[in-house]
């Protein structure tokens, strides 16, 4: 069977649950319903590394990011979600802006832990291999991809 990534997607980001940063020290920029409903089944729920850019009047650059497609099992959500962290400090909110986002590679599978701590610790080890991923040479030639030009 052939392989869904990478993946590439728009959307816009809407209001999410608001732990992300409150509860996670980890911002998320959640996605909405329709582009969650257009992701193929062959991306199973957990957490993925890409690259994410901003489609906004000022901004057009391209960050690296972790992302989180299911439905959180540490809070019981029912609902499926896609929560993109971007690896870099934003100083306003994003809602109603649009992101494009390219999957590229799946970190692990989506799963719950016993204690909000042990959740963080996993963000904070996700986030960090994302990282050392994207930096290769087989994720960084995706920067110059056409579907992240205007």
């Amino acid at each position: 069977m052939k392989s869904a990534l990478p993946y590439f997607t728009c959307g816009t980001i809407v209001r999410g649950f608001g732990r992300g940063s409150k509860e996670l020290g980890c911002p998320t920029a959640n996605l909405d319903e329709a582009t969650v409903e257009k992701l193929p089944a062959s991306i199973d729920q957990g957490v993925y590394y890409g690259w994410a850019q901003l489609l906004t009047k000022t901004e057009n650059e391209i960050y690296k990011m972790v992302t989180s497609i299911g439905n959180n099992p540490f809070y019981n959500n029912t609902k499926k979600t896609i929560e993109t962290h971007m690896m870099h400090e934003f100083s306003n909110d994003l809602y109603a802006e649009r992101i494009k986002l390219v999957l590229l590679g799946k970190i692990r599978p989506m799963k719950t832990f016993p204690t909000r701590h042990e959740l963080i610790m996993a963000i904070q080890q996700d986030i960090s291999m994302a990282s050392s991923k994207l930096d290769s040479d087989s994720c960084r030639r995706y920067l110059s991809d056409q579907f992240f030009q205007k």
